[in-house]
């Protein structure tokens, strides 16, 4: 009895108008998908390697260092007065072939590419949201679905009870009917848990502190029909898939390490030019007065490294390895549009499949079966195998519009599209 008792008062406490067993805050679908973008911790960490890679264009653009040398000599004779001297030179490396220019189109190439991964990121980050914001729907139906069960099983199992004292029915059929509530209570329990799991979700997603009170969906599922042409949906994907958009610039930055290679085996000049100087030297036998010159002087290293073509070779592959995950992205993104346009359409007949009827038909049954055994014109059994058939169709039928909704979403992320919008 006080097992009941508690959950009763769980009931009323979390689905009353009152809602006091935790606080909800509702949110809409633009709000929420709003709050992502602007929130989502993981979206603003990815966004800070387009930064990054617009700093790698700054450093690109870096002349070579010049080098300053200086040194102090002492003849060692001072017996002799051989004198000293110091000597001071600076070095400039002069960069041929490019190179500056090569490391900037890189750089640049690669800004570019961290710009599609950005949006590829994004693209999935929304999808993600959104089938998640439906999660949170179908879990709250579900809550709905084994509450509304519960207390009808609850109801049934009180009047067993007092019907089993009054010798009407077995007291084995009584038993029976109570463990069943306690069993759909116990089913009620975890799918709660489940539900609110699922709303922590929510804040996750939307970069917002766990606290007390949850982010609750707001509940539509009944707009998520739509019209495709195959044909349309594969074509707008190659022109828009950031991920292929993404496949394709990554072969230009594979060109641009191609050319950077090339360029870094054009010989480089380097530049000098000092003064030495030399004091006066007071050796009796040969006096020489102190000097100052001056040297200016070019640098030519010899390359032998590049009888070494390793790091050419290695640019030049990576160039046919982008080719080739290019077509294998083009190819990757028909398969996903196709699978996901097939998907959709059997999501379609099956929530079409629900519109004839079987939710009230599933009811009427299990409404009847109440009605008779009540009567005395039935069995408990076939009671409870009724109310298990309106529980499976229930949440078959929140499962399926759920199901739906969500090939949708993958539809269009896979095409490249976005009109979610409810």
């Amino acid at each position: 009895m006080c097992f009941l008792i508690g959950f009763a008062l769980l009931a009323d406490l979390a689905y009353s108008q009152s809602d006091t067993a935790f606080q909800k805050k509702p949110i809409s679908y633009q709000d929420y998908i709003e709050l992502v973008g602007k929130n989502n911790v993981g979206y603003a960490a990815e966004k800070f390697n387009v930064k990054i890679s617009e700093a790698g264009i700054e450093s690109a653009k870096v002349f070579p260092d010049p080098e300053l040398s200086t040194g102090w000599f002492d003849n060692g004779q001072r017996r002799m007065n051989m004198g000293y001297g110091y000597n001071a030179a600076i070095g400039w490396t002069i960069e041929l072939g490019g190179k500056r220019k090569a490391r900037i189109n890189l750089a640049k190439s690669e800004t570019e590419l961290t710009k599609y991964l950005l949006q590829d990121y994004f693209r999935n980050l929304r999808a993600d949201a959104t089938i998640q914001y439906f999660d949170a729907i179908q879990k709250e139906h579900l809550v709905k679905v084994l509450l509304n069960s519960y207390q009808a099983m609850d109801k049934l199992a009180k009047s067993d009870s007092i019907r089993a004292k009054l010798g009407a029915i077995p007291n084995v059929d009584a038993k029976q009917s109570k463990l069943e509530a306690g069993t759909m209570l116990n089913d009620l329990y975890q799918t709660i848990a489940d539900w609110k799991t699922s709303l922590v979700n929510l804040n996750l997603l939307m970069g917002a502190e766990q606290s007390d009170t949850l982010t609750t969906a707001v509940d539509h599922f009944t707009t998520f029909d739509r019209n495709f042409i195959l044909a349309d949906l594969i074509l707008n994907a190659q022109n828009t898939r950031a991920d292929l958009m993404a496949a394709l610039q990554n072969k230009d930055v594979s060109q641009k390490i191609l050319q950077l290679a090339k360029a870094n085996r054009v010989i480089d000049l380097g530049l000098t030019g000092g003064i030495t100087y030399s004091s006066y030297v007071r050796n009796t036998i040969a006096p020489t007065p102190s000097t100052t010159q001056t040297v200016i002087g070019i640098s030519i290293p010899l390359k032998f490294s590049n009888n070494r073509s390793g790091e050419l070779k290695t640019a030049y592959y990576t160039t046919l390895q982008s080719e080739a995950q290019y077509k294998q992205t083009e190819l990757q993104v028909q398969a996903e549009v196709t699978q996901a346009y097939f998907n959709y359409q059997a999501a379609q007949k099956q929530v079409a499949q629900f519109n004839t009827g079987l939710l009230a038909e599933a009811k009427t049954i299990l409404e009847g079966k109440i009605y008779s055994y009540k009567r005395g014109e039935t069995t408990l059994l076939e009671v409870l195998n009724a109310q298990r058939t309106y529980n499976e169709v229930q949440q078959n039928y929140y499962q399926t519009l759920f199901n739906h909704a969500s090939a949708l979403v993958e539809l269009e992320r896979a095409a490249g599209i976005w009109d979610i919008n409810f």
